[in-house]
């Protein structure tokens, strides 16, 4: 990353969910930069928990412009571990578990690395409903998306 895109940090919180999961759910994302914010959010009327929760970090890092610095924050312990751990593995062994069957959601991850991949991104886990204000309000946006469908 060169200094310009150094001085660019984008702060971005993002949830999602479904109930029933599966069933109807939806996602969303609060991005910041600066005194600037956006809110994405989305709908998916057959999906589980975990796709949602990937589709807010995709869209939001899809919604960039240019390179930046990028701090996600997520309650997902599945989107951070996946994301910081095992995705190397996945990628080694041609997207294959370490029970040798296919990795749940591939296309998604797939689609995560690749709007990862212009930025630096720094992967934050914060604990859910614990009066983070943040990610309370993703909860109440994606909570908003998945009854408004």
């Amino acid at each position: 990353m060169d200094s310009e895109t150094e001085t660019r940090v984008v702060e971005i919180w993002t949830d999602g969910g479904c109930k029933p999961n599966p069933g109807p759910g939806g996602w969303s994302a609060i991005m910041r930069f600066g005194g600037t914010e956006r809110e994405l959010s989305g709908y998916d009327a057959a999906t589980t928990n975990n796709r949602m929760e990937l589709m807010a970090a995709i869209a939001s890092l899809e919604a960039l412009k240019r390179p930046c610095k990028v701090v996600i924050h997520t309650d997902s312990e599945y989107v951070r571990n996946g994301i910081s751990r095992w995705i190397n593995g996945w990628v080694r062994n041609n997207w294959r578990n370490a029970k040798r069957d296919p990795v749940a959601n591939m296309e998604l991850w797939k689609r995560l690395l690749e709007a990862a991949k212009p930025h630096e991104v720094e992967w934050r886990w914060v604990r859910g409903h614990a009066g983070d204000v943040m990610n309370e309000r993703a909860d109440k946006l994606a909570t908003a998306a998945r009854e408004g469908g």
